[in-house]
């Protein structure tokens, strides 16, 4: 174990390719920070497919890269509220194009009218997997589990009121690997959402926001307890950085100027960043 640790934080450790590379962001809001900051973060360092001023997690990603050394050319499509089969059905031509890396990120319940149920969001991921591989057959396809909403755990009248704040992310999960486990164009599974836990467990984060926020730990939810507050989506996007980059997000240090421009302290970023790690390392080992 302790050889594969090793191993894990050497593959971290290692900058991803020197040449520039292209990745696109799909998503909602989840991925362009809804409710806080990170929304209108730098959009001048992407491409907003949309031509909407969105810089959202992929500006924060874009930061990372060029701290990092590294040539990034970051590009968005999001739109809020929606899944991933609406972009599929509705949005094929403005994602059209040879793409290096695609991070997918599906709607937070997975299914708006039947929450929890996987199928749609499943058939979409690997339809719009196919369509990029078939412009690229070399492309990376990846998509993201997203978090437990507060809203959904902790008040009445959804599928998850009243488990435990893992019962949600678990069953997002669950979905995730259906996704990968049948559609080979889909690389992996990116655990945004299992990081949140990690965070909880590790004391760095309130689990609990209805019953207010411990001392010493941040909210990693927004005021509708349903999207992410800046500290949110700043872990959220650690963890893509690190997945598709291999890039030890605890290099970025307490002076990492995205967490200083969305208000976070050195102390937080510092801890968000050892989160990060610790997840993306210990989803290596357990492939």
């Amino acid at each position: 174990m302790r050889n594969r640790l090793a191993a894990a934080v050497v593959a971290l450790t290692l900058a991803g390719a020197a040449d520039a590379r292209t990745i696109l962001f799909v998503g909602n809001s989840f991925t362009f920070g809804a409710n806080s900051p990170v929304q209108t973060f730098h959009p001048d360092r992407v491409t907003d497919l949309n031509h909407e001023g969105i810089g959202g997690v992929p500006a924060l990603f874009k930061t990372f890269a060029t701290e990092s050394g590294l040539d990034w050319q970051v590009s968005l499509e999001t739109s809020p509220g929606k899944s991933l089969a609406f972009h599929y059905e509705t949005k094929r031509d403005t994602l059209a194009g040879r793409w290096d890396v695609v991070i997918l990120q599906g709607y937070s319940t997975l299914d708006a009218a039947r929450p929890g149920n996987p199928e749609t969001h499943v058939c979409a991921a690997g339809q719009l997997a196919a369509m990029f591989k078939a412009a690229n057959p070399n492309a990376t396809v990846d998509l993201v589990t997203t978090w437990s909403r507060a809203d959904l755990t902790y008040r009445p009248g959804s599928p998850w009121s009243g488990k435990p704040i893992t019962a949600m992310v678990g069953d997002l999960a669950a979905a995730n690997a259906m996704a990968v486990r049948e559609f080979r164009t889909i690389n992996a599974a990116i655990p945004v959402g299992q990081s949140w836990i990690r965070a909880f467990d590790a004391g760095v984060a309130d689990p609990d926001p209805y019953d207010g926020t411990d001392f010493g730990k941040v909210d990693l939810w927004s005021w509708d307890y349903y999207h992410a507050s800046a500290a949110g989506y700043y872990l959220e996007a650690l963890v893509v950085f690190a997945s598709v980059t291999g890039v030890d997000p605890r290099s970025l240090g307490v002076k990492e100027s995205a967490a200083r421009e969305i208000g976070l302290s050195p102390a937080v970023a510092k801890a968000l960043q050892g989160i990060a790690f610790d997840e993306v390392a210990a989803t290596k080992l357990r492939k």
